[in-house]
């Protein structure tokens, strides 16, 4: 057997149907997409449309808002973090920030940073650079001998709002005239 000689079994595969070839092949004239308007024309797509009724997404009300600056942070436990710690994946005497533990693969690198969060108990005394913790995170890293540094959150300035009170103040509409301007 050579690979041109090659056929699949009999009756696995079918011509496939060729539509628009005349009334008597039974997918002629309108090629099974029906007859008249929009929709028996190719490339349309008239997704949530209704008929002109108001349609399903605009008849639920609006629920909830999303924050378009909020930080995406990872989060990790202080048993995961005394996890890595126990199996040497983490060096606990150097201070750990976000890429000293997503190099270890403790966490994402897709993040913007990480905040630390109860569950489990820490023993190890670490210094760690983050971007928040909960308040018995902060206590079991305090009671554990060790410290936190928070890192500065960016502040979000409006755009066109940069450069607010150093506007320059020319002569418009209603001002003094000064001088000699004649």
């Amino acid at each position: 057997m050579k690979l041109n000689e090659l056929k699949p079994k009999k009756g696995s595969t079918k011509a496939r149907m060729r539509v628009g070839r005349g009334l008597g092949s039974g997918k002629g004239k309108t090629a099974g997409v029906g007859t008249k308007g929009q929709k028996s024309r190719t490339g349309v797509a008239i997704n949530g449309f209704e008929g002109g009724q108001m349609p399903l997404y605009r008849r639920l009300p609006k629920r909830g808002f999303k924050n378009i600056f909020a930080l995406d942070l990872d989060e990790i436990t202080l048993g995961r973090l005394q996890a890595a710690i126990d199996s040497k994946k983490i060096d606990a005497r150097k201070p750990l920030d976000h890429k000293a533990l997503v190099a270890a693969g403790v966490l994402r690198s897709s993040t913007e940073g990480f905040r630390l969060i109860g569950g489990g108990e820490l023993k190890a005394k670490v210094e760690i650079t983050l971007h928040g913790a909960t308040q018995t995170a902060a206590d079991a890293v305090a009671k554990a001998g060790g410290k936190l540094t928070y890192v500065e959150m960016k502040k979000f300035v409006r755009p066109g709002k940069e450069n607010k009170g150093k506007r320059k103040r020319g002569r418009g509409k209603g001002a003094a005239k000064t001088g000699t301007d004649e």
